[in-house]
């Protein structure tokens, strides 16, 4: 299995069992993300309670919780919304620190590709929702959100140049 964590916190962020689309000649990854139950489920045995002197609800733990299977397992933590002008801080900030840490032949197609990338992304502000990882750290890569037209389950977009690949 392969986790990829960002390379400047070390968070986990992504890993192989969830698949992504590239978008931006690599730039930026779509990955799918699911709406699950955790916790307690109502499971019909096909018992009858009543019958057997029991209630309906005897036993049964009502914590079950609807979450993001990708927030969920990596433990992101949203952030609050930005406006264009803080968005525009943090992408310039983030691409000049990403950069130099790229290797040669790649950071002239990042350059060539994220200004793009960055546009759809300025494109769908108001549509997006901004996760960290736990670290909850100011300069790392930051995990977008949004769902597509109609979907029920929200799409996450990420930097992959921002995250390193470490077999587990």
């Amino acid at each position: 299995m392969l986790v990829y964590q960002d390379i400047f916190t070390g968070d986990e962020l992504l890993s192989d069992s969830f698949t992504y689309n590239e978008l931006y000649n690599g730039v930026l990854w779509e990955v799918e993300g699911k709406w699950v139950v955790q916790g307690a489920l109502d499971v019909d045995i096909g018992a009858n309670p009543s019958a057997e002197g029991g209630e309906d609800d005897e036993g049964v733990d009502e914590q079950a919780v609807k979450v993001v299977d990708i927030v969920d397992t990596f433990r992101l933590q949203e952030q609050p919304p930005f406006d264009k002008k803080q968005f525009l801080a943090y992408i310039k900030r983030y691409i000049k620190n990403l950069t130099p840490k790229l290797p040669e032949e790649r950071q002239e197609v990042f350059k060539k590709n994220v200004e793009a990338a960055a546009k759809w992304l300025i494109s769908k502000l108001s549509d997006l929702q901004f996760f960290v990882g736990e670290s909850m750290q100011d300069d790392s890569s930051m995990v977008f959100a949004y769902y597509k037209d109609g979907a029920a389950d929200p799409t996450f977009l990420y930097f992959p140049d921002g995250l390193k690949e470490i077999k587990c």
